[in-house]
């Protein structure tokens, strides 16, 4: 698994150290359409539909996606953090989405009813996950028949020059969360639960003008956030280095992607 799983508890107890990292791609993605929205427009969602968001977070996508929805989903919002769940749900409840429930969860172990939903969503999650094709297994279990399975998360090549900055506390020079579950285990493990697949990849970069922004980042997840004053210097040092090498802006390609899988109907 990737460092960025560790301490589960203290890093996603509340969204602060996510937004840190959510940051650099709110604020500098320069693509034709956001990811939320690309992400909404691909889902064959329909008027009625229950929904599973696991994983869910502070509920960030339904509140960019909402306008895009159809009317009247009914959405449980469920994360392992009960504190993700409740920013989630006061979040979701605000908006015109239908009906909203908040659920605490472990992906591993729903808790819910075998074919209990329409729609499973798991968006960039499944990294976080020591067995990941269990947590697909329980994601089909809990799908009705003609239901479908989203999963989002990045390719090897996501933001590869800010993440070779990380070197300095001895990490991969790439993306953890593509590391740990990246798109060809998505796409491996999906096939083999569902037996079939698609995917979409979402074309955009981040162009950086802020220095401090690609500190902040670095250091919300381990080993940064607890690194040495020493370790901490040197990534300063490197984030330095590299705006100075672009001309005061760090630019870099994104590579994230959305995985479609559906649960047959027996004939």
């Amino acid at each position: 698994m990737s460092s960025i799983t560790t301490d589960m508890a203290q890093q996603y107890s509340d969204s602060q150290k996510l937004a840190a990292r959510a940051r650099i791609n709110s604020k500098y993605t320069v693509a034709e359409v956001g990811w939320f929205p690309w992400v909404a427009g691909r889902l064959p969602l329909r008027s009625g539909d229950r929904i599973l968001d696991i994983g869910c977070g502070p509920g960030w996508f339904w509140a960019a996606a909402a306008s895009g929805l159809p009317e009247g989903l009914d959405l449980t919002l469920a994360d392992l953090s009960p504190g993700m769940v409740e920013e989630a749900v006061g979040r979701c409840r605000a908006l015109t989405l239908g009906a909203v429930h908040g659920q605490q969860a472990d992906a591993s172990a729903l808790p819910f009813e075998d074919g209990s939903f329409d729609a499973v969503i798991a968006m960039h999650m499944l990294y976080h996950l020591a067995d990941a094709a269990k947590g697909i297994a329980e994601m089909y279990r809990v799908l009705k028949p003609g239901g479908f399975l989203a999963v989002t998360t990045n390719g090897s090549g996501n933001m590869r020059r800010m993440y070779e900055l990380t070197t300095v506390f001895g990490s991969l020079p790439s993306d953890p969360a593509a590391s740990a579950f990246g798109f060809d285990t998505a796409e491996r493990l999906m096939r083999s639960q569902f037996g079939n697949v698609t995917m979409a990849k979402h074309l955009a970069r981040v162009r950086i003008t802020e220095p401090e922004d690609v500190f902040l980042a670095l250091t919300s997840y381990p080993p940064g956030d607890s690194a040495s004053e020493s370790q901490l210097a040197e990534l300063r040092d490197a984030v330095a280095r590299a705006f100075e090498q672009g001309n005061g802006v760090v630019e870099v390609e994104k590579e994230a992607g959305l995985f479609l899988s559906h649960k047959t109907v027996s004939p």
